[in-house]
């Protein structure tokens, strides 16, 4: 493997011995560092991105995920050890904007191939149809790509994009395995074409095209597939929404024959079902796929996905 291997730097290596702090949770749940095995190790983000990792990578990477399985990554704060082991890495992918603490540790790193998904399609603003979601994830007006919405991987596909992305930057990144890389990515890519094909006709007809959501993550998804997608409160799906905004919801809901207030896995339902009580509509979860937890309808990407695809269905009352 034509891998430049970096040591950690004294200072790095001896604040994180010193902090003690948990390693990093890998999404193949192994615990080993992040660099230094005898394959191409790679640093993912959060969950979308190492999963891109594992499938492309296969039996030829290391994926360590730097948001723990479980964990809200939007407030992820990278600690001195993930600091020190990204430095270690051979690859590090990410999706700058979405993590501030990420974006600053990689900017900061020595990681000979640093890969951005956002950068490997097309991204957009969302405004007031999905709560202001823009605006919450501007952290800085004069960063590039600031303002943009950057939940391109619920999109099958964008997701499929930044995947031949990803592989071509494997390839170049570790060409012994280069011929693999490739292959892995077109069956994923394949994949993900079918899983579009699942959506757009799963979705071409239903009784409405309006669902709401507490967390303002499926603008790509809806704008996909002609959906329209109302979020409660933006970006903080467990703040508490207005009784204007309730009110607005509830008129909405009756107007546009909304019958469902999705909430997601890795946060309370309460605001939801706050919502849904004074609206007289039910709940139920449409995941985000942030993270794969217990309480995920699904074990990976596309389960989760499919599961996604089946609750649309039924709020919108598809034919």
């Amino acid at each position: 493997m034509n891998v430049r291997r970096r040591l950690i730097p004294a200072a790095a290596a001896a604040a994180a011995t010193a902090l003690g702090l948990a390693t990093l949770s890998a999404c193949s749940t192994e615990s080993a560092a992040a660099g230094g095995t005898d394959k191409f190790d790679v640093v993912a983000s959060f969950y979308p991105m190492a999963f891109l990792a594992e499938r492309i990578g296969g039996s030829h990477v290391h994926v360590t995920s730097l948001t723990q399985p479980g964990q809200e990554p939007h407030d992820l704060e990278i600690s001195a050890r993930q600091t020190a082991q990204l430095q270690e890495s051979d690859a590090v992918l990410y999706l700058k904007n979405l993590q501030p603490s990420v974006d600053d540790a990689v900017a900061q790193s020595e990681v000979g191939t640093k890969i951005d998904a956002a950068s490997l399609t097309s991204l957009e603003k969302h405004g007031n149809e999905v709560g202001g979601h823009a605006a919450a994830h501007d952290h800085s007006a004069n960063e590039e790509g600031a303002g943009l919405d950057p939940h391109i991987w619920l999109d099958p596909v964008r997701y499929a994009e930044v995947a031949e992305g990803v592989g071509k930057a494997f390839a170049k990144a570790d060409p012994d395995h280069a011929a693999d890389y490739r292959k892995n990515t077109a069956a994923l890519v394949k994949r993900l074409d079918g899983l579009n094909t699942q959506f757009k006709d799963g979705l071409a007809h239903t009784r409405s095209k309006v669902f709401i959501t507490t967390h303002a993550a499926f603008g790509y998804l809806a704008e996909r597939y002609g959906l329209t997608e109302e979020a409660i409160n933006g970006l903080d799906p467990e703040s508490e929404p207005s009784a204007a905004r309730v009110k607005a919801l509830e008129t909405m809901a009756k107007a546009d024959g909304v019958t469902t207030v999705f909430y997601e896995t890795l946060v309370s339902d309460r605001t939801a079902k706050t919502v849904a009580s004074d609206a007289g509509l039910r709940t139920d979860v449409l995941d985000p796929i942030e993270g794969i937890t217990a309480k995920s309808r699904g074990k990976d990407y596309f389960a989760v996905q499919e599961a996604n695809l089946k609750a649309l269905r039924q709020a919108l009352d598809a034919r």
